[in-house]
């Protein structure tokens, strides 16, 4: 079983209050290729999941992209996994304000034995050596299936303002 590459969004421009400034013209959109390249050199991404009572819960963690998707793993008795077992909703967001990259969709358990091999790869290539498919056989492991994302730059605000909308996975 292969992970499903996401298809390419489509880009357009966010819904704001019309003081924001944005136009709806195209020019200046961010290309999706933008947003991908950050997200896959980040170090620290924060998670936003949803308690069992409505209230959001934010936290940060270390994170890997490959085949254009972002891959994470947690505790499933941590505060993240139970939210994440009861509602798999989710936001991931980079810690840049300047460079603003936001993602929302469903954390989706991933338990393919190839798969984590590769998560463990790129982990290891980025985080020291650390291979958590492997020396945590208790995680829980996610990879983000993205509806929607929004992305702008601080410099080029509004004009860079864009939200990219994600294709329905095949089944």
């Amino acid at each position: 079983m292969t992970t499903p590459q996401p298809k390419p969004p489509t880009a357009s421009r966010p819904a704001m209050p019309s003081e924001y400034g944005i136009a709806p013209a195209a020019d200046g959109r961010l290309d999706w290729a933008w947003a991908a390249e950050r997200l896959e050199k980040a170090r620290n991404y924060w998670i936003v999941s949803v308690r069992p009572d409505g209230r959001p819960h934010a936290m940060p963690v270390w994170a890997v992209t490959f085949d254009d998707t972002v891959y994470f793993s947690t505790a499933p008795d941590s505060r993240k996994g139970l939210n994440l077992a009861a509602n798999p909703a989710v936001v991931v967001h980079l810690e840049s304000g300047d460079e603003t990259v936001v993602v929302e969709g469903t954390a989706v358990l991933v338990s393919d034995p190839a798969v984590l091999a590769r998560f463990d790869d790129h982990y290891a290539a980025k985080y020291d050596g650390i291979r958590p498919a492997r020396d945590m056989p208790g995680s829980n492991f996610y990879r983000l299936k993205p509806s929607v994302a929004f992305g702008w730059t601080e410099s080029a605000f509004p004009t860079s303002a864009t939200r990219w909308q994600f294709p329905a996975e095949e089944k």
